[in-house]
């Protein structure tokens, strides 16, 4: 990206307004680049290149307005500072909606249904498994404190939790 000085653009407008598309095109391009740093530092990321192309619609429109004897980024600025004001203000203007108007409350039910569901899978599997995955991912205690309440080994309890749970993945996708 290659900054022009404001008497590079200053000489391509005057051109453009001559009838030079080429220049045109040029002081366009040039201009993109420094509205998107202008309108980088002022507003949100997803809002930048939108205003970049409206700003240049409002360039191109007001372009004859222009004196090429005066500098050339006030001139531009000063369009570009509209611009943003108006987007500012179309965006207090549009209603915030909520994706929801209350939020949701879980019912008192589900954890009483997702236990009993959980009681009916875990009734399927051989009674170590079953207390060892009740004490370790149920209720949340270690596997050396699961081995001592069980009497198991610890390997044996981990051994346990992990073919129950196999199991209990089977009996869910069976279903």
């Amino acid at each position: 990206m290659m900054r022009h000085s404001d008497q590079d653009l200053r000489t391509l407008m005057r051109a453009a307004q001559g009838g030079d598309r080429a220049a045109y095109r040029a002081a366009l391009a040039a201009l993109a680049d420094w509205l998107g740093g202008y309108f980088a530092r002022r507003i949100a990321p997803a809002q930048v290149d939108d205003l970049v192309q409206e700003t240049l619609l409002s360039v191109h429109r007001k372009r004859s307005s222009y004196d090429p004897d005066r500098p050339f980024f006030p001139w531009v600025a000063a369009i570009a500072r509209y611009r943003w004001i108006d987007a500012l203000r179309a965006r207090a203007r549009r209603p915030e909606t909520s994706l929801e108007a209350e939020p949701p409350v879980a019912s008192p039910e589900e954890p009483v249904l997702a236990r009993l569901s959980l009681d009916q899978l875990i009734g399927h599997l051989p009674a170590p498994q079953a207390r060892a995955i009740t004490l370790t991912k149920v209720e949340g205690r270690s596997v050396a404190e699961t081995a001592r309440l069980t009497g198991q080994s610890e390997s044996a309890v981990k051994v346990n939790v992990h073919r129950g749970l196999r199991k209990l993945a089977a009996l869910v996708e069976s279903e």
